[in-house]
């Protein structure tokens, strides 16, 4: 039996900078959040020093750490072997990618053997739903309190949303409007959907939206999401009526923090998706499931879809709900993404 409401916790240990210990298959893996951390902390964790160092495929990539097979799943585990000179500092330059140019590494680190393998990917996911860098000082552990990776895996699991709420909620541009909140009981924050205009017997018109604090509320640049947002709800007004999801998965599912360092990144001039990967996540990390059990719990399983993304129609058509049409979403670029527009067509298939 899977135990989701121990992942919270497991959460709001790694943030304080607290252990945490994930049982897999052939052992318990002990985890020191490299990010929250500090050198007093590493010293009571580990005192002989020994714990090596748990990063991502696609970071030990970057370093010269990971051989191309194992670059291939960059959020897949890779094991640093600890030697004398990789003290904190040196770890925290290790786990992020944002110190590459200001920090000379010190050197030669080697890759060893991963055990428990399960429970050490694990660990990076966990990383990834508590928002932090996915780099840990690991050792071996009890089973004292240990999470599992089924327990991970339940945390996120789409098909436990309920909802919560609901009212009108008229908004600029479609006054006919209501919101519905949706959320598992461990989750920080809520996915919403807004419900435009009323049922005509036709499949609504939906849109995907991924929460984005920079370009919605900020009124950022860099992306398009922004417009995107304005443009969906004009569209599903003009429509007659559907459904926008506005769903919490910021920076493609890796946190507001981790996709500013992904900005910083972009700012050393990498792209989108290789930011991504340097940080040690998959290029794309959201889960749309989430939006299929949305749509399945507001009784529409039948959708036209808003979207130049594959995925999308892919990940619904997988939940169960059918797509009857795709129809594009299509906005001008400006100079600030045009880069980031060029990046979504040619490296993950958005057909712009």
């Amino acid at each position: 039996m899977t135990n989701p409401r121990a992942v919270a916790t497991a959460v709001d240990a790694l943030r304080r900078g607290w252990p945490v210990a994930i049982r897999g298959r052939d052992a318990t893996l002990k985890l020191l959040a490299i990010e929250t951390a500090d050198a007093e902390r590493l010293k009571a964790f580990d005192p002989e020093g020994v714990a090596p160092v748990l990063l991502s495929a696609g970071r030990a990539a970057t370093l010269k750490l990971a051989n191309q097979r194992e670059a291939a799943a960059p959020d897949g585990p890779v094991l640093v072997e600890r030697v004398p000179w990789l003290d904190f500092d040196t770890a925290t330059a290790l786990a992020d990618p944002q110190l590459d140019l200001a920090t000379p590494l010190k050197g030669p680190f080697r890759a060893i053997e991963v055990e428990a393998p399960d429970a050490a990917a694990a660990a990076l996911r966990l990383a990834r739903i508590s928002g932090l860098l996915p780099a840990f000082f690991a050792t071996r552990g009890t089973d004292d309190a240990a999470i599992t990776p089924a327990d991970i895996d339940a945390h996120e699991d789409a098909d436990r949303l309920r909802i919560v709420g609901r009212a009108r909620l008229p908004v600029a541009g479609a006054e006919d409007s209501e919101i519905v909140a949706f959320r598992t009981d461990e989750m920080p924050g809520e996915h919403v959907a807004l419900l435009i205009g009323q049922p005509d017997g036709n499949p609504p018109l939906v849109r995907l939206h991924s929460e984005c604090l920079t370009g919605d509320v900020l009124g950022s640049l860099k992306c398009d999401c922004g417009p995107q947002l304005k443009a969906a709800i004009a569209a599903i007004e003009t429509s007659g009526w559907g459904i926008l999801l506005y769903l919490r998965q910021e920076g493609r599912g890796i946190g507001l923090i981790n996709k500013l360092r992904a900005y910083a990144l972009q700012d050393q001039g990498f792209d989108t998706v290789d930011a991504n990967t340097r940080l040690g996540f998959a290029v794309d990390a959201r889960d749309f499931a989430v939006a299929g059990r949305m749509l399945a719990l507001l009784g529409q399983r039948t959708i036209r879809l808003l979207t130049n993304n594959p995925d999308k129609v892919a990940a619904l058509e997988a939940a169960g709900i059918i797509v009857a049409e795709r129809v594009a979403h299509k906005l001008p670029p400006n100079p600030h993404n045009q880069g980031y527009l060029a990046t979504k067509r040619d490296r993950t298939g958005h057909q712009l």
